[in-house]
């Protein structure tokens, strides 16, 4: 293995590099003596040496200069560093040796600077364990530092740098989306599993309380109100209509039932427990209600457009089955349009089957709307526009759901030209129209170009100019071939009806020929 004659120190504090004096072999490094030696400072200032020590200037500028060796680019100020620091050499034979921790960063020095080679601490031994000397001894190796200098700012530093890979946004964060998709969907079935029990268990004391609410929240909240049913008098109607919206009439009915019920009698035991459960039951639907609203307003700040087109539920779903928005404007159309159809689009390419035509999408009104023949096309359609909204919503820094609105407006007129054959708007005529009305609302959302803004038909006047040129053009041209062709076949006609005449039919099939060739 090479002699390393450099390292590269990279640090919360700025980048270093040391000459290295001596190094032992990867066998050596195994050596008990030479592991104390490395836990030593004089014994470990004997093997490296100091050659620079550049710090940031700013907690900003160590932060973009991590950021870009995280992706495997190198910084200007590490470039500068290497070149006063590093002796030129001209030659394969006398390459410096720089031993680096990243790899793929090694794989840049070498390829910016030829007469340095690299060895990462990943592939030598070596490498690893005089950088790891390096690291236990920096406080005291690197000059101008007071105690706990680095300390402090590998903790600045970490946070900065964790804040920035993970973008956090309060207004713009759809990670909250796809926890509260999630929740909701754990909460209905939790809903659902929990009044069935509790109209099974109730059941048996009053039976014909369920044809008379079928809602599972109100039936909660009347088992807990109700109770006993021989407890209900004609005095509770006030009571019951409370939980009813004002329903006085069911209230009445539901007091007549429990006067001529067929059920059983409860112990007190078994109530309480029922009325546990029903308490349950109200609670967790009590929070369905308020997760809804906070997930529709979430809806509207991240995604306004795609909400608009889809509605809440089915574009948290999307957002969600995705990964994040981000993943989702990623996914070309036809991916959208089979979204969370996974098993039966490779089940159907296994079998060569028909492949399915919508996945999330199927829950959108307009598919429902849609006639069994026309599926398929507005899905694919559905899936066009609501790839283009999530665009929008993922690149705008405050999205507006007025694209939303317009595209939705679309999908309407395509559902009535597929049932009337009403033609449909333009998206030409759409986005214009949406662009006006962000203007109009005052707030420029978007960055638009004003004289686009302005005259927003001007670029496609031109180029239906040009084009209406272009088609002049290939007419005339076809007309003054068609007259060619004519004078040939009228100079042809005469020439064969001459050779009739005189030589016969023989002749006139040769000179045919040749009128024809030419």
């Amino acid at each position: 293995m090479a002699k390393i004659n450099f390292l590269l120190f990279e640090s919360a504090v700025g980048f270093s590099v040391f000459e290295v004096i001596h190094q032992a072999d990867a066998v050596g490094l195994e050596l008990p003596e030479v592991k104390e030696s490395m836990k030593s400072l004089d014994k470990f200032g004997k093997m490296v040496r100091l050659a620079s020590f550049n710090p940031w200037t700013s907690a900003a500028h160590g932060l973009e200069a991590i950021n870009l060796i995280s992706e495997g680019i190198m910084p200007d100020h590490l470039k500068n560093t290497l070149e006063l620091n590093l002796p030129q050499t001209s030659g394969k034979k006398s390459k410096i040796v720089l031993g680096v921790v990243d790899k793929r960063l090694a794989g840049e020095i070498s390829s910016t600077f030829p007469g340095v080679q690299c060895e990462s601490s990943d592939t030598s031994e070596v490498v690893a364990a005089l950088l790891r000397g390096v690291r236990v001894h920096a406080p005291k190796l690197l000059k101008g530092l007071q105690e706990g200098d680095i300390n402090r700012a590998q903790l600045g530093l970490g946070h900065a740098y964790s804040r920035a890979k993970v973008k956090f946004s309060v207004h713009k964060n759809d990670n909250h989306i796809i926890q509260g998709i999630a929740t909701l969907d754990a909460l209905d079935k939790g809903i659902n599993a929990g009044a069935m029990r509790v109209r099974e268990w109730y059941g048996w004391h009053f039976p014909e309380l369920v044809r008379i609410v079928s809602d599972n929240d109100t039936y909660a909240k009347l088992v807990i109100a109700i109770g006993n049913k021989q407890t209900l008098t004609d005095e509770s109607v006030d009571d019951l209509a409370n939980l009813l919206n004002q329903d006085k009439d069911k209230a009445e009915n539901i007091i007549q039932a429990a006067k001529v019920s067929m059920g059983q009698d409860i112990s007190d035991m078994d109530l309480a427990m029922v009325k546990d459960l029903a308490s349950n039951v109200s609670k967790m639907a009590d929070y369905r209600r308020i997760l809804a609203e906070s997930l529709d307003k979430k809806m509207g700040d991240v995604a306004p457009n795609l909400q608009v087109i889809l509605g809440t539920p089915v574009a948290a779903r999307l957002i969600s089955h995705a990964g994040s928005l981000t993943n989702l404007a990623k996914y070309p159309a036809s991916t959208l349009q089979i979204l969370g159809a996974e098993k039966a689009l490779f089940r159907a390419l296994k079998t060569k089957g028909a492949t399915p035509k919508y996945g999330l999408l199927y829950q959108s009104t307009f598919i429902g709307r849609a006639g069994p023949k026309v599926k398929g096309r507005i899905s694919r359609y559905l899936a066009n526009k609501c790839s283009i909204a999530s665009r929008i919503d993922n690149f705008s820094e405050n999205p507006t759901s007025r694209f939303g609105e317009v595209m939705r407006e679309q999908l309407e007129q395509r559902l009535e030209w597929y049932a009337k054959g009403t033609k449909p708007m333009k998206n030409s005529d759409a986005m214009e129209k949406a662009i006006k009305a962000i203007m109009e609302d005052g707030t420029s959302e978007l960055d638009i170009n004003n004289d686009m803004i302005a005259h927003p038909s001007t670029e496609p006047k031109e180029k239906k100019e040009k084009k209406e040129k272009k088609d002049k053009k290939d007419k005339k041209k076809d007309k003054k071939e068609e007259k060619k062709d004519k004078k040939r076949k009228s100079v042809g006609e005469d020439v064969v009806m001459a050779d009739v005449t005189e030589d016969g039919e023989h002749k006139k099939k040769k000179k045919r020929k040749s009128v024809l060739a030419e």
